[in-house]
């Protein structure tokens, strides 16, 4: 258990949250979400004591083990595998290596032996003979050979990296568990076996994440960072996410019987108490719902910027042929003789271990690169906006500030217009007079955004579009897209807009590619039962 009691933290005399008491507790899985810059890692950091809050103290019963997902991809470089993972558990770690020094010692002494025997005896107790074998089956869960235990780490991908450190955050049962973005990087396989490792999980488990579909599957509650304040909620994101809505609507329909909106209220927790959860916390989850009452649903004033697009023109019968299309970046062929066809109304999610040739498939339907081999025709009613994945060149060196960037690419450029516009994007006040080369990289993808909402084409090419966003952006993205009307081909790390968003799959590999109807799961299932490995996105 942790207790936060009357917390404050403030930098440089500005208050990132104040006020805060909360209680996490065994058996819970905590989601921490907020928008970019609210405090969700300064929070994790003030909960694990890597940072004194300003005021108020965090309490953690000293017997407890906390373990922190580390995001330094280099901090074991000189260690093997199995040592960096056996060091998420440092008082076993330290009683092994002062174990192996004392039986290397040529002239072991008695003192030696009595030190030895209280080693054993601590080794033994900290279950320290399976170690080997529980580190080993950590890193095959998450998708690694069992061989790569006894390799250098300083050998290993950013990838591969990424798995160990948190096979380390993980080893040895610890009582706490703190994660910032954990799924950053984990092909689907890995992320499925987080997400059925913590459901089983018998201790206190704090997440960060920006996967929307995690935090539905491993969460029991929302601690929610917004204005300066953080509260917790009961239920997983989209319970969180769907009540805060329905609150908000509610404030604005003042003038219906409070006795209604009550009723409506309690529907909405009801239904959600019945619904069938994956997570074997299911039971303990639904208890806590059924004792939620309306005076405790969220009532967020965080804002989502609205992101809608509309085609200026239909689009005929043909969209788009590609042909054998082939391509060798840096010496590497990234496509190999890739071929479909778009028909009218296709979304379709591009998915491949090899990020490059995705974009290098788009570079090339964009005409920003020529193929090696192979041709491309698009319809002749069709119009395309690119979402690139690097947008550096639309801002580097620009002195524009936001409203007179969006006047280029606007028909209509009055100030009234371009204002209102901006405004549905969370560019308000003097915001619309910032420099665009100093924006966030949240803020440069919603103007990338508005940028492509302005051009009214009736087929949407995005690489990646929701890289450096927070949960409301994301989420407004995800709404955009599947209620466009028109044509999408697109790729995204966002494992829910990939289940929500395409009718159709195709997955760019080694030999071509894979082409398959239906949504991100169910492509999954499809390519395990009949092509077999991980799929990342």
């Amino acid at each position: 258990m942790i207790t936060v009691s009357d917390v404050n933290v403030s930098f440089g005399g500005q208050v990132l949250f104040k006020d805060v008491d909360l209680k996490f507790t065994n058996g819970n899985c905590y989601g921490v979400i907020g928008a970019n810059g609210a405090g969700k890692s300064t929070f994790l950091k003030v909960l694990c004591g890597e940072l004194e809050p300003t005021k108020g103290t965090v309490t953690r019963p000293p017997e407890m083990r906390m373990s922190v997902l580390r995001q330094d991809h280099y901090a074991f470089d000189e260690f093997t595998v199995q040592d960096t993972v056996i060091m998420g558990n440092k008082k076993l770690y330290d009683i092994m290596q002062e174990k192996d020094a004392l039986y290397a010692k040529e002239d072991f002494s008695d003192e030696d032996g009595e030190r030895a025997s209280v080693l054993e005896a601590e080794f033994a107790e900290l279950n320290g003979w399976e170690a080997e074998s529980d580190a080993s089956k950590l890193i095959q869960g998450l998708g690694l050979p069992e061989e790569i235990m006894y390799s250098q780490m300083s050998s290993l991908t950013g990838n591969e990296k990424v798995k160990v450190l948190l096979a380390q955050c993980l080893f040895g049962n610890p009582e706490i568990i703190l994660m910032d973005e954990p799924t950053n990087h984990l092909d689907v396989e890995a992320v499925s076996w987080l997400e059925d490792f913590l459901a089983d999980y018998f201790g206190t488990v704090i997440v960060v994440s920006h996967d929307r579909h995690f935090l539905n599957n491993v969460c029991t509650h929302i601690v929610d960072i917004d204005y300066g304040k953080i509260k917790m909620y009961v239920g997983n994101y989209e319970f969180w996410y769907e009540s805060s809505q329905l609150i908000q609507r509610m404030i604005k329909q003042q003038n219906k019987k409070v006795e209604e909106k009550i009723r409506e209220l309690q529907n909405f927790i009801a239904r959600f108490s019945a619904n069938k959860s994956k997570s074997k916390q299911a039971t303990s989850r639904r208890k806590l719902l059924d004792k939620l009452t309306v005076e405790e649903m969220p009532a967020s004033s965080r804002k989502y910027p609205y992101i809608g697009f509309d085609m200026e023109r239909e689009a005929g019968k043909d969209i788009l042929q590609v042909t054998g299309l082939s391509k060798t970046v840096d010496g590497v062929k990234v496509l190999n003789n890739v071929s479909f066809t778009v028909a009218k109304g296709d979304k379709i999610a591009f998915v491949g271990a090899n990020e490059i040739a995705v974009t290098t498939l788009f570079r090339i339907l964009t005409e920003e690169l020529g193929s090696d081999e192979g041709t491309f025709k698009w319809g002749g009613t069709i119009t395309t906006s690119y979402f690139p994945n690097d947008n550096s060149a639309f801002f580097n060196d620009c002195e524009l500030s936001i409203i007179d960037w969006m006047r280029q690419y606007s028909t209509d450029e009055t100030e009234s217009f371009l204002r209102g516009f901006l405004g549905r994007m969370l560019f308000s006040g003097d915001d619309v007079y910032k420099p665009v080369k100093v924006l966030s990289g949240g803020e440069k993808v919603r103007c990338m955004f508005s940028r492509m909402m302005l051009f009214h084409s009736n087929c949407l090419i995005l690489d990646r579009p929701t890289n450096h966003l927070d949960l409301e952006s994301i989420t407004a993205v995800n709404n955009g897209l599947s209620e466009f009307k028109g044509n999408v081909l697109f790729a995204s790390h966002d494992h829910e807009i990939l289940d929500t968003v395409p009718n159709r799959i195709i997955e760019i590999t080694e030999d071509g590619c894979f082409d398959r109807q239906g949504n991100y799961d169910e492509y999954v299932e499809w390519r395990k039962e009949n092509v077999g490995g991980a799929l990342s996105i």
